[in-house]
């Protein structure tokens, strides 16, 4: 079975490669999927396909109902989410994207650092891992599909 991983969070660093190359050199059956990072073609998908707006409020709002189609489904078709929140910017849609998974019972996979332990409690008790890097996913994701441990014999 090949198991379909979504890819939320934070576009600023590489994380979602790092994630994608372990997981290839640890030959593990996934397919990956994300939200569109290129950040100003995701801000400006609505109104580029749907038409100009004059207020920005209402800008922002075309692109997130845009972008909220590609979201609900490739997360409603996801086996497990994971959500990177990352350093600098404070990701409302990350956060977002987790609530959403979790009222629809997938299993989430949080990143990141100490520094966000207590800002992020609420998304962390909802997770069924907390990891701080995105090897330590590839690990989970590992022993989860395989059942494979780094130094036990499976």
């Amino acid at each position: 079975m090949a198991w379909n991983v979504y890819l939320s969070g934070e576009i600023h660093t590489d994380w979602r490669e790092r994630i994608e190359e372990k997981a290839g050199q640890a030959d593990l059956p996934v397919t990956f999927s994300a939200p569109v990072t290129h950040h100003e073609a995701s801000d400006d998908c609505g109104v580029q396909i749907l038409g100009a707006e004059q207020n920005k409020f209402w800008h922002d709002h075309k692109g997130a109902q845009v972008n909220a189609i590609r979201t609900r489904t490739l997360i409603g078709k996801a086996d497990v989410v994971v959500v990177r929140f990352g350093e600098k910017y404070k990701q409302w849609n990350a956060a977002f994207d987790a609530g959403y998974a979790a009222a629809l019972g997938k299993p989430l996979i949080i990143i990141h650092g100490p520094d966000h332990q207590h800002a992020l409690k609420e998304v962390d008790a909802a997770a069924l891992a907390v990891a701080e890097t995105p090897e330590q996913t590839v690990e989970i994701l590992d022993y989860v599909i395989n059942g494979r441990l780094a130094g036990y014999n499976a």
